[in-house]
């Protein structure tokens, strides 16, 4: 391959022109034609070129056989534990066949044990059931025995028993505490105006007593213009104190109370 062709094969050519002068000057030195100084760094050039190309293509040979080496080693690896795993199968495989002969043989060995006691099971012959004997006795005698309605001090005793539970039952119901419901209640007394006595309203609100009602805390809350009402607390039980009975019974002070609002009511 001449130096025009190398190039020709070259995808990019830098410095064209230097390229062609310095084949020039190699061809008339081939022929003999006297090179100037200029021509010779040319020639030299070429020469570099030539071997640089002749550098890169042993290098890509030798890359190509080591790469070719390469797999070659591993598909004979591949080859030999490959062959192995075939022995291997191979050995399994005739394991089962030796443990499935050995089987087959048992089994025929003992099919031909079974095959006589098996006649001899068929020729004896069953052995008679002996009958229990049955005692006979005077009709009289068995309606005496049995007793189809039983006895009435039997009756008279599960009775008695039933009773005794019942009232135990009872008993042990009426000493357990009943629940008592309750509830807790907020209320807004509001006064005619700001020169109403509070503490004196507050000592008739707490003078109302009843079965089932008992008073909390209190206090002073602002409501405007110098006027404040009285929030208490009250708990009641709910089956023997009403709203409408407490409404109506703090009302009763018309002197100090204007009005009374229930501001919370909670079940306790």
């Amino acid at each position: 391959m001449s130096g025009l062709q190398g190039l020709a094969q070259e995808n990019i050519w830098f410095d064209k022109s230097r390229y062609d002068e310095a084949e020039r000057c190699f061809y008339e030195a081939r022929n003999g034609v006297p090179q100037t100084s200029q021509e010779r760094d040319s020639s030299a050039i070429l020469q570099d070129i030539a071997k640089a190309r002749q550098n890169i293509q042993q290098s890509l040979a030798g890359s190509q056989n080591a790469s070719k080496s390469e797999d070659q080693s591993e598909l004979l690896s591949r080859f030999k534990s490959l062959e192995l795993d075939n022995k291997n199968l191979h050995k399994v495989v005739d394991d089962l066949r030796a443990t499935l002969s050995k089987l087959e043989s048992r089994m025929a060995t003992l099919e031909k044990g079974q095959s006589p006691a098996s006649k001899s099971v068929t020729v004896t012959k069953a052995a008679p059931v002996q009958t229990p004997k049955v005692e006979k006795h005077n009709g009289a005698d068995d309606d005496d025995d049995i007793d189809l309605f039983g006895s009435d001090e039997e009756d008279e005793e599960a009775e008695r028993i039933k009773a005794e539970r019942v009232k135990e039952y009872s008993q042990r119901k009426a000493k357990k505490p009943a629940l008592i419901a309750k509830s807790s209640i907020l209320l807004d007394v509001k006064p005619w105006d700001d020169e109403t006595d509070m503490s004196k309203l507050e000592e008739c609100v707490r003078s109302i007593q009843m079965d089932g009602l008992l008073w909390g805390a209190s206090k002073l809350v602002p409501v405007g213009y110098g006027i404040k009402k009285l929030q208490i607390n009250c708990v009641v039980e709910d089956d023997k104190v009403g709203t409408d009975i407490l409404e109506e019974e703090i009302t009763k002070y018309e002197d100090y109370v204007q009005s009374v609002d229930i501001a919370a009511f909670n079940k306790i």
